[in-house]
């Protein structure tokens, strides 16, 4: 006998993840060239879930934990790294906008899950200043 607790919902109704503004992802950022961020990084995610998905493109911000950053008027404080970084602070690179296709490069949560409110404001401003959008 089959009942709701034995039943499995077909693979098109499983609810399936897909990131969404304000929140942190992992991203491959490799392949780079120049002066670009490579390998796995922490990446702030600007662009709407229904954009995300329909396109398979996130468009946002990398983001690391490298100490010079604290000096840099483009970037801001998202707050303390966690796992392997516990004890370095972590930063929203707003002077490298990116579009990365999450599915392709296997884009996943991050432990931090979404940048805060107040944050989040700070770096559209400075991103702002530098597009200059509005």
């Amino acid at each position: 006998m089959v009942t709701a607790k034995t039943q499995r919902r077909p693979a098109a109704a499983r609810t399936r993840w897909v990131p969404d503004r304000q929140e942190i992802i992992w991203i491959d950022c490799t392949p780079q060239a120049g002066r670009e961020m490579r390998d796995i990084h922490p990446f702030l995610v600007l662009s709407p879930k229904a954009f995300n998905d329909h396109t398979s493109l996130v468009i946002g911000l990398p983001m690391t934990t490298a100490d010079y950053n604290a000096d840099n008027p483009f970037a801001v404080v998202a707050g303390a790294a966690g796992g392997q970084k516990t004890g370095k602070t972590s930063y929203v690179l707003c002077h490298q906008p990116k579009s990365f296709d999450w599915r392709t490069r296997t884009g996943k949560p991050h432990p931090m899950k979404r940048l805060a409110d107040t944050a989040f404001v700070e770096v559209l401003a400075v991103l702002n200043q530098i597009v200059q959008l509005r």
